[in-house]
This record gives C-alpha cells, sequence and structure tokens, in this order.
C-alpha cells in the first residue's frame, strides 16, 4: 500500500525503527519489532545505514519482518554515498520484496567517507526513483533550517524541489517546539508545497542521546524542555516519564491544530513508544 493514500482519511501514526549496530545479529531488533507491530502504527519507516555506517545491509531484512508482520514498511534510502548501480540494487530487491515506500535522502556526510557524488541532492534521487518504478516516495524537512542551508528561505526553495521532482509526502526531522513547525508549515504553504507533512516527535529518554542528536538537526530546546532536562538528568526513570508526558503534550497539541500525521522516532525503545501509543489513541481517532 502507498502510504501517501493515507493522509486525509486520518491523523496518520508511524514510527521509526533503526538496524542494529553491524557487530550484532540482526535478530535483536526482531523483538523490538514484535511489539511495536502489536501497537498497530500505519506504517514503520527502517533507517538505511546512515553516515556510512555499514548496517544497511539488515534494512532490507527488517523491513520485510515489518511487512510479513502485516504493517506497511517503509526503506529509508540515502544516496551521498551510494552509486547509481546500488541504488538500482536496493530499488530492484525492494520490489522483489514488495516494499513500496521509500524516504528519499540525501544522507549524512561522512568526514571519513568521501562522498560519491552520483546524486548531490536528495531531490536528484526522488527524480531517479521515480523513473524506476511505482513507489510511494518521502521527503526529510526541518522546520528549524537545514543546518547545511544558509537561511530558510533557500531551505524552503529545495524543499520545494523535492515536491516539484516527486515527493508524495514529507516527514520532518525532530523538533521540541510546535510553535517553530507551525511557521515551518506555514512558510511551506506560501512556498507551494501542498504534500502532507507529519510531524517528526522524539521523546526525551536520556538527555547525552538528545544533546547530540539537537547537534545534528539543529532543534532549539524551549524553556520548559531545558528545564525537564535540568531537573531530572540524574534520574533516568523519572527523566523518561518526564520525557514520555512532553511528548505527549506535543502530540495532543499538533493534532488539535490539525497536523497531517506523527511520526514517532522511537529509538527502538517500545516501552516508549507503548506509553506514548496508549495516551494518544483516543485523539488520533477522534
Amino acid at each position: 500500500m502507498h502510504i501517501k493514500e493515507l493522509f486525509g482519511k486520518k491523523t496518520v501514526y508511524s514510527f521509526e525503527v533503526f538496524p542494529p549496530k553491524k557487530t550484532s545479529p540482526v535478530e535483536v531488533i526482531y523483538d523490538t519489532l514484535d511489539e511495536l507491530n502489536g501497537l498497530k502504527p500505519d506504517f514503520i519507516s527502517v533507517t538505511f545505514g546512515a553516515g556510512g555506517s555499514g548496517n544497511s545491509k539488515y534494512a532490507l531484512d527488517i523491513a520485510s519482518r515489518i511487512k510479513a508482520s502485516g504493517i506497511t514498511p517503509m526503506l529509508h534510502l540515502p544516496c551521498i554515498n551510494f552509486t547509481k548501480a546500488e541504488i538500482d540494487a536496493a530499488l530492484s530487491e525492494a520490489q522483489e520484496r514488495g516494499i513500496e515506500n521509500i524516504l528519499a535522502l540525501r544522507g549524512d556526510i561522512n568526514p571519513d567517507i568521501p562522498p560519491v557524488d552520483e546524486f548531490r541532492h536528495a531531490s536528484d534521487l526522488i527524480n531517479y526513483i521515480k523513473a524506476k518504478g511505482d513507489f510511494d516516495i518521502a521527503g526529510a524537512c526541518y522546520p528549524e533550517c537545514h543546518p547545511d542551508a544558509d537561511n530558510i528561505i533557500d531551505d524552503i526553495t529545495n524543499l520545494r524541489r523535492k515536491v516539484d521532482a516527486g515527493a508524495d509526502h514529507l516527514i520532518t526531522q525532530l523538533f521540541f517546539d510546535n510553535d517553530s513547525f507551525y511557521e515551518f508549515r506555514e512558510k511551506a504553504a506560501i512556498a507551494g508545497i501542498n504534500v502532507p507533512i507529519e510531524a517528526g516527535i522524539m521523546p526525551v529518554v536520556n538527555k547525552n542521546q538528545i544533546e547530540r542528536m539537537v547537534t545534528t538537526c539543529g532543534a532549539s530546546l524551549p524553556k520548559k524542555f531545558v528545564r525537564i532536562m535540568t531537573r531530572y538528568e540524574h534520574s533516568p526513570e523519572a527523566l523518561c516519564d518526564a520525557g514520555i508526558a512532553y511528548a505527549v503534550d506535543q502530540i495532543v497539541d499538533l493534532v488539535a491544530s490539525g497536523v497531517d500525521g506523527i511520526h514517532l522516532y522511537t529509538m527502538n525503545k517500545p516501552y516508549v513508544a507503548r506509553k506514548i501509543s496508549e495516551a494518544v489513541s483516543g485523539i488520533l481517532g477522534a
């Protein structure tokens, strides 16, 4: 099923998982998937060896496992470190396995791995995939501007290129201030970007982990969020509970404001995904 068909019928609710480290067997994630599948998300996306981590060989197996469970999978496909032949091979195998949904990405720049440069931008990959088969294609976006963009105007312009190239819907990077998302959504609409936009939400469960992610994606930290981290940083259980509550609060506000969908960055933690899913199940169906 193409994910784009879900939008407009409901508030789409989805998860993201990542493969285990390349030194670990892929089976270590299967228990996690079984728990996440039981929460009945609309789809689960699978990362694909970000930054050349080497775990991309697991991504298709995980996506196939998700599909076999009755949940729609979405395969991340970065391009900066891959040749066209490698992209062709990944797309061909995805088609063979019945995986129809792709999140087309430039991918992280790894200073230890020189870019291949056959695809310089995600829009190049989206245009390429459109000619390769009947895929549903999602694109990524940054509510607070891509870290590599000079300014938000350039970033929105580049995002429009993704949509013009054929992106069917968008998923945002994580953010902690809903007002940033609403301002971004308005700017995107003014720029003629009229595809559905899912809001990416990451629950705070580990202070150091969140700080690394914020450094990578450039998300700002509202005062309320900083108070939570400061107050509970030395109490992992309390921080986890507070982080879940903060994410639930974000989701309630987003759904009330007509968001197209919620994409939960689970960090492979089914307990967190379950607590949030239980808390918002009523509003998602309202």
